[in-house]
Parts: structure tokens; C-alpha cells; sequence
């Protein structure tokens, strides 16, 4: 399937883009993570897990056991804070 992946933040700036389109076999948004991380670079640096990252499916906060489907939107957020 084909999945459109959107980057923010941190994220966005280690691995230089802040949008792209994949083909992945992963089922869930776990699975995707690990896809990414193998990738290796700017990938493993931002989204290594012990990193605290927060994902959304078809722009809804999602945990990561979350089914992907074929043309699901996957963003990625850096933990945020504010004053």
C-alpha cells in the first residue's frame, strides 16, 4: 500500500523533507515507525524509539497499534511544549 507520510518540527529538519509518499507492507503505525527507522540517517536519529514522537492517523492522535490502509495519512510530532 501507499501511505503519505507529513514530518513536523525536529522531525521535519532531521530528515530534510516534511512530506513524502511510500509504499509499505507495514499493518499498523508501530510497524511503519520501525520501516522508517531502518531506513537509517536522519530517520533513526528522529524517530528512535525511547524517543518521545507522537503520531496521527488521517489527522486524528493515534497510538501506535493503530491499523494503516492504503492511502492513510501518517504525520509525526516531536513532543511540544509551551508557555
Amino acid at each position: 500500500m501507499i501511505v503519505q507520510l507529513r514530518y513536523f518540527a525536529s522531525i521535519r529538519e532531521a530528515i530534510g523533507t516534511s512530506t513524502e509518499s511510500t509504499r509499505t507492507t507495514a499493518a499498523t503505525l508501530a510497524a511503519l515507525r520501525e520501516e522508517l527507522i531502518a531506513r537509517g540517517g536522519g530517520y533513526a536519529e528522529a524517530l528512535a524509539r525511547g524517543r518521545a514522537v507522537r503520531v496521527a492517523l488521517n489527522q486524528t492522535m493515534s497510538d501506535e497499534s493503530a491499523a494503516l490502509s492504503d492511502g492513510a495519512e501518517v504525520g509525526f510530532f516531536p513532543p511540544v511544549t509551551g508557555g
